[in-house]
């Protein structure tokens, strides 16, 4: 298994649990954006830099991705793709994406860009929690010991 991330739109706080369990565990980590991401000096840690364009990180993801692999991404699209080719997709907030779910978070995705389209403010998702931040951390913890 090797842990994908999508970190143009990534939590630091995220980004530190992915860190820390990197190094615990030795699975790689790859950051994934179009933008410099530092990371800490590390064997299992690095940092992959896209040009800069409409997906272009998303599609880098999809193309690298195993099954099996771990992608992390509030990116419901990109979720899909990843399961699509047998991978595992992980929210931010511990949402694990799955086969059973996504169909349905794809087709609210949509419901969501329609009614903001048609000019209804829908507001953005709350500020990342202590809660959603130990959601994520139980999660990847549960998805790494399956590995």
């Amino acid at each position: 298994m090797k842990i994908w991330v999508d970190a143009d739109a990534c939590p630091g706080v995220i980004r530190e649990i992915l860190f820390r369990a990197a190094q615990r565990t030795g699975v790689a980590l790859t950051l994934v954006a179009n933008q410099p991401v530092k990371v800490p000096p590390s064997p299992h840690i690095r940092s992959l830099q896209v040009s800069a364009g409409f997906d272009v990180a998303d599609n880098e993801i999809v193309r690298r991705v195993s099954a099996g692999d771990l992608v992390i991404t509030s990116d419901i699209p990109l979720a899909a793709e990843v399961i699509a080719k047998g991978g595992h997709a992980l929210s931010p907030r511990g949402e694990l994406h799955t086969r059973e779910n996504i169909g349905a978070r794809l087709n609210m995705r949509d419901f969501m860009d329609t009614l903001r389209a048609s000019g209804i403010q829908s507001g953005g998702p709350p500020a990342l929690n202590q809660k959603d931040r130990q959601a994520f951390a139980n999660q990847l913890d549960r998805l790494l010991a399956k590995r």
